[in-house]
């Protein structure tokens, strides 16, 4: 999926996030739901979608180092 498809959808799915944020799938689930979640999440019935939007805003708020 190239960058313009991916900024052009509302919610990704488990491996669009991932690629996104550069971590595998599994990672990204253990981020969602695992010991420390906190990653903004949509369920469409069984569905976990993320939303663009809410995820360029997590990184945002979890940068560390450097001037921001």
């Amino acid at each position: 999926m190239t960058d313009q498809q991916t900024s052009s959808r509302l919610l990704l799915d488990t491996k669009q996030a991932a690629e996104l944020l550069a971590v595998s799938p599994r990672k990204l689930w253990s981020m969602t739901f695992g010991d420390q979640p906190g990653l903004p999440y949509v369920r469409c019935g069984r569905l976990v979608r993320y939303p663009l939007k809410a995820l360029e805003l997590w990184v945002e708020e979890h940068q560390e180092g450097g001037a921001v």
